[in-house]
């Protein structure tokens, strides 16, 4: 279930608003200038389907974005769980990067979760607006938006992401520890 949760920036024990209605957590991103839609997820993929497999399967929504927005590259970021032993260094690795607080001066941040859940934390006008974004959940942040992203401490998910330019993530660190004072997606996950 997606789940919006409202903090003041300064108070993160303070809930300002909390809500699992999907037109309602529109229409409220949408008033900061982020973008959110539900898309059908119907397909049944296998747990190790790669890139092109999931690419295909979502091919006409893809397509679709792209033929509206003229993105120069897209591609699907993917983390399941393993019993590689490596595994646990690997997650905790790509959760780390992620983690801080950043910007991206060249590049709107777009992503459809095809499985799985994570977490994008919008640092916008004294407020911070988590978004816990499952399966079928759209989300674009835009270029300069200050924001963090959480996929736990064991990650799960595959989502295809659409970049402007071909280089692809390039995150400008704030250097705050904001995110370190706000629940985590573990956290945020218990609660649904």
């Amino acid at each position: 279930m997606t789940l919006l949760t409202i903090w003041p920036d300064d108070r993160p024990g303070t809930f300002l608003d909390q809500t699992s209605d999907p037109e309602r957590i529109e229409a409220l991103l949408a008033e900061i200038g982020i973008r959110f839609e539900r898309w059908a997820t119907d397909v049944v993929l296998p747990p190790d389907a790669g890139q092109d497999e999931v690419l295909a399967a979502y091919r006409e929504q893809v397509d679709r974005l792209n033929a509206a927005e003229g993105f120069a590259t897209v591609d699907v970021a993917a983390l399941r769980p393993s019993d590689d032993p490596e595994w646990p260094a690997k997650a905790k690795a790509a959760r780390e990067k992620f983690l801080n607080e950043h910007t991206h001066d060249d590049d709107d941040e777009v992503r459809f979760f095809v499985h799985g859940a994570g977490v994008f934390y919008l640092h916008i006008d004294g407020k911070v607006h988590a978004v816990l974004c499952e399966a079928g959940d759209l989300l674009g942040v835009p270029k300069g938006t200050t924001h963090w992203f959480d996929m736990g401490t064991s990650p799960d998910f595959v989502a295809i992401r659409f970049f402007h330019e071909e280089d692809g993530w390039i995150g400008t660190f704030t250097g705050s520890d904001i995110s370190s004072r706000f629940p985590d997606f573990d956290t945020l996950k218990a609660l649904i």
